[in-house]
Parts: C-alpha cells; sequence; structure tokens
C-alpha cells in the first residue's frame, strides 16, 4: 500500500511493525517493547479522534486510552496480524470498547443528558453536531454488525478511528469506491436508527 496511517510512516516502518507484531504473537515480550515507540504516535492521534466530543473533565485522556488499549491488546496476543493497517484497526476497535465500557459505568442513559456529542456527517463542519450518546451509538453499530459486517467495520474504522477511505479500503481489503458506498448507506442508516425512524 502506497500511503500509510500515518503519511510519515516509511513503507520500511510499516514492515517493521509486522514483523514485530508477528514476533510478539510467536511469544517474544520485547518485540511488544520495541513496537510500542514506532506505533505511539499514531495511536495518540486515533485516541484523539476517538476522543473527540467527550465531554470536558472526562476521565480518560489521550494517553490514558492509548495505554488501556495497549492493556487490552495484550489480551487478544493470539491474533494472526496482517499488517500494520491490521494492528491500528485492532487499536481502534479496543479504543472504542474502552470508551464504551467507560460510558456504560458513568451510566448514560440513551439520549440522555450527558451525550457525548459526535457527527455522522462528512463534513462536520457543514452540518450542526447532533448530540449521540457514545453508547447507543455503540449498540447501532452493533446492530449493524449483525446484518452488514464490513459496513459497520467502515463506520468503526472511518468514524472512530479516522482512517481516510484509501486506508479502510486497504485494511478491508475492497475497493475505495466500495468504502465511500458501504459509508453512505451505513451512515444513513445509523442516523436513522439514533433518531429513532
Amino acid at each position: 500500500m502506497g500511503h500509510s496511517t500515518n503519511d510519515v510512516m516509511t513503507a520500511q516502518d510499516a514492515e517493521g511493525i509486522t514483523s514485530l507484531l508477528r514476533d510478539w504473537r510467536e511469544g517474544d515480550d520485547a518485540a511488544l517493547d520495541q513496537l510500542a515507540p514506532l506505533v505511539y504516535g499514531e495511536l495518540r492521534r486515533i485516541a484523539r479522534r476517538c476522543l473527540r466530543g467527550e465531554r470536558a473533565g472526562g476521565t480518560l485522556q489521550t494517553t490514558g486510552l492509548v495505554h488501556e488499549a495497549f492493556l487490552r491488546l495484550l489480551g487478544v496476543r493470539r491474533i494472526q496480524w496482517t499488517d500494520h493497517a491490521h494492528f491500528f484497526a485492532v487499536m481502534t476497535r479496543l479504543m472504542r470498547r474502552v470508551l464504551v465500557d467507560q460510558a456504560r459505568r458513568r451510566g448514560y442513559q440513551k439520549r440522555g443528558g450527558d451525550a457525548v456529542r459526535v457527527s455522522l456527517d462528512d463534513d462536520a463542519h457543514a452540518v450542526p453536531e447532533r448530540s449521540i450518546d457514545l453508547v447507543a451509538l455503540d449498540e447501532a453499530i452493533s446492530r449493524l454488525a449483525d446484518h452488514a459486517p464490513r459496513k459497520a467495520r467502515v463506520v468503526e474504522l472511518r468514524f472512530f478511528g479516522g482512517l481516510a477511505n484509501e486506508e479502510v479500503a486497504a485494511v478491508l481489503g475492497v475497493s475505495v469506491d466500495t468504502v465511500k458506498r458501504e459509508w453512505r448507506t451505513a451512515r444513513l442508516w445509523l442516523l436513522q436508527m439514533l433518531s429513532g425512524d
């Protein structure tokens, strides 16, 4: 893939990340220590994207979210890593789980007063953001995954991971046109679900 999830990441960096992931999976704990500094900057970018809209004073900050996701990664070391993009996709999912679990612990009610402000619009500046409860969004994405798993993955990677269409296409092994089509239909479905239609 000519363009990675991080514009300054070289092909050599990407190959190094993939190699370290495979070494770690095979039991080399030192590989994870070597991996961390290579991916930390990109993970912080993903974490910032995941945290946008979090209410001020939320208990997790960017660094904390990255560390929580890394802790959860330790429990899934047996993943058959395909490449660095696969790693960032898994970390995006783990960050989503951390945030949703935290929201559940805080006792958010569906469409409740403490709803996290998120936008599912292609251009967040074009339309005012609507308040959508993170737990409700997570439940809607999970329901979408029940009958359209790829659409749910597109939403997760674009919305939570902040990946561009080209990056999502590379992770999922589909064309950019497919990603654009899946995003459009998934976004409409989620907006309908979240508005109660």
